[in-house]
């Protein structure tokens, strides 16, 4: 956090609101503040090169957000919404066959039809224009890397971050001063572990009396498959192999438009095992015998990966902070159960927008939305998280087949009854502590890529655009190197090597030392080290704007 005192040698501009993220719910919070006053002035910061670049997700889209925003969106040629979900599978997958399970079995709300399968960084794209074409001003390639405060610890704006530092840490000739953006409120709709919500949920002790957040990594391919092997419009969900039985996690394949086929594959990041590889057990998931023939001389497009987050309703910190409000993956209003959350995200930036533009109304400033954190639990959000708070624990607590059946039943009950004979389950320790010793587990003999329908993680980095200026401070901050050795090597067997999924840690030896290697320049921004690491030692903070993955389509 920076002090205002400090921002006499920044250039400073004002606004009635401050947006940090260019995603779904950062955007619809623009769009919505300007419908209800076009006179607002309002600035999104977006740390990708341009908005849609960092966006990664499934992803089907529940449309009851857009609706909402944007009622009129299916008249609009241009929107992005084009291919209808029309068939719904759910496999249990086993080491050579899988079982379909059938359809009336699921509860109601994991149905999709009348949703839609789409790029949601083309959906991203599409509401940038919308905001831009009501006045909003979108800054993409600026990172928002500081809090600031007034005397009294209210939040009063953001600060992007310097360009043109060296490694160093020291200005170089190309040396640009970070801007201050100040406004009435602010907004932090950064994605999940963003790092300015991690600083204001510290400071403000959001999270207090709140179960622990909890996460997932999620791991994305795109590929261009032969007409014969596409159904679009198909939605096929699986769990069970590759993984064990008492690892949480699951995978879905896609059918888009243009034979296009998304395949991906979601790990819970409570795992236990060191050894356990995200990267590599979504490479082995292709090779089942019911999920590779669909990339039977396909062509793979696309890479990323991103945390998710899992916890839910138990979980979500208090939303509103002297002088602005968490909202989209930032609160953490993902539905695990559903594996969607961009419906939720915009509904969230379009409920604080309205708060603060009453607010502002009012003519107040810099204070605490309370009416936002007090609504969003009746919403048309809270109900939707409410009905599957416990899908999450039960599976942590019983596995995956006793988790996932009873999680079903308790969806069907709290669908049919509103009330769940578990109550409101607590998800206990944070992901980081669920780690286990090296010596508890045995080593996980993963087989080398074919480079065909399996790969290796540079060659996948390279789909991903993804590109760094390696003259610059690390954005992967180590706190505390000797600890590193002493625990996340020697107890853990250096499990950063294998929970990346883009290669960016290493432990080399040199004359037998053992060394700890950061290869920032990988980083996909999926901050699965921020969330891991067994000693928290690892911070994620923004490197210089722009920079990191550039997802097409994804």
């Amino acid at each position: 956090m920076t002090e205002v005192a400090e921002l006499a040698e920044r250039e400073s501009m004002e606004f009635d609101l401050v947006i940090v993220g260019a995603g779904p719910a950062g955007l619809s919070a623009a769009i919505r503040l300007k419908q209800l006053d076009p006179e607002l002035t309002v600035v999104v910061l977006e740390k990708g090169g341009e908005v849609g670049a960092h966006i990664l997700s499934g992803a089907v889209v529940d449309p009851v957000g857009i609706d909402k925003l944007i009622p009129d969106w299916r008249e609009d040629p241009d929107h992005p919404f084009k291919t209808a979900v029309n068939a719904d599978h759910f496999l249990v997958l086993g080491p050579a066959g899988s079982v379909r399970l059938p359809n009336f079995m699921m509860p109601p709300l994991m149905n999709n039809h009348g949703n839609y399968i789409v790029s949601l960084g083309n959906v991203c794209r599409w509401l940038g224009e919308r905001a831009e074409a009501l006045g909003v001003e979108i800054y993409p390639g600026f990172a928002a890397s500081e809090v600031l405060t007034n005397d009294d610890g209210a939040v009063i704006g953001v600060a992007t971050g310097d360009m043109g530092v060296e490694r160093n840490g020291e200005p170089g000739p190309n040396y640009a001063r970070g801007m201050a953006l100040l406004g009435k409120y602010v907004l932090i709709g950064e994605g999940v572990r963003g790092s300015l919500a991690k600083q204001l949920i510290s400071k403000f002790k959001l999270d207090e009396d709140r179960e622990p957040q909890k996460f997932g990594i999620g791991l994305k391919e795109l590929w261009q498959v032969k007409p014969e092997h596409h159904k679009p419009g198909l939605v096929q969900h699986s769990f069970g192999w590759p993984l064990d039985m008492k690892t949480g996690g699951g995978s879905f394949l896609y059918h888009l438009e243009d034979n296009q086929v998304a395949v991906g594959f979601v790990v819970h990041l409570n795992y236990k095992n060191p050894y356990l590889s995200p990267f590599e057990e979504f490479q082995r998931f292709k090779t089942h015998p019911t999920i590779a023939p669909v990339f039977e001389g396909a062509k793979r497009l696309s890479y990323g990966a991103r945390a998710i987050s899992e916890g839910g309703w138990q979980s979500v910190p208090k939303l509103a902070f002297p002088g602005g409000a968490l909202i989209g993956c930032s609160a953490g209003f993902v539905n695990v159960a559903r594996i969607k959350g961009s419906h939720n995200a915009v509904l969230s930036g379009m409920m604080a927008a309205e708060h603060a533009a009453e607010a502002i109304a009012a003519g107040r400033a810099q204070d605490t939305l309370e009416g936002y954190d007090t609504a969003w639990r009746a919403s048309e959000i809270g109900k939707d998280l409410k009905k599957v708070r416990n899908v999450k624990p039960l599976w942590s607590k019983l596995g995956t087949i006793g988790g996932v059946a009873l999680g079903g039943l308790d969806m069907w009950i709290n669908t049919l009854f509103g009330v769940s004979p578990f109550g409101t389950m607590k998800h206990g320790k944070a992901d980081y502590a669920a780690l286990e010793p090296a010596s508890k587990h045995k080593k996980i003999d993963y087989p080398k890529p074919d480079g065909v329908l399996t790969f290796d993680r540079l060659s996948s980095v390279f789909l991903s655009n993804t590109n760094h200026e390696e003259d610059q401070p690390v954005h992967l901050q180590l706190k505390d190197a000797v600890l590193q050795k002493s625990s996340e090597l020697d107890v853990y067997a250096g499990p950063s090597n294998r929970y990346c999924p883009a290669g960016v840690y290493e432990w080399v030896e040199t004359d037998g030392v053992p060394s700890f290697v950061i290869n920032a320049q990988n980083c996909v921004h999926c901050k699965t080290c921020d969330i891991k690491d067994p000693n928290q030692n690892i911070n994620w903070v923004p490197p210089q704007g722009g920079e990191g993955p550039v997802y097409t389509n994804m």
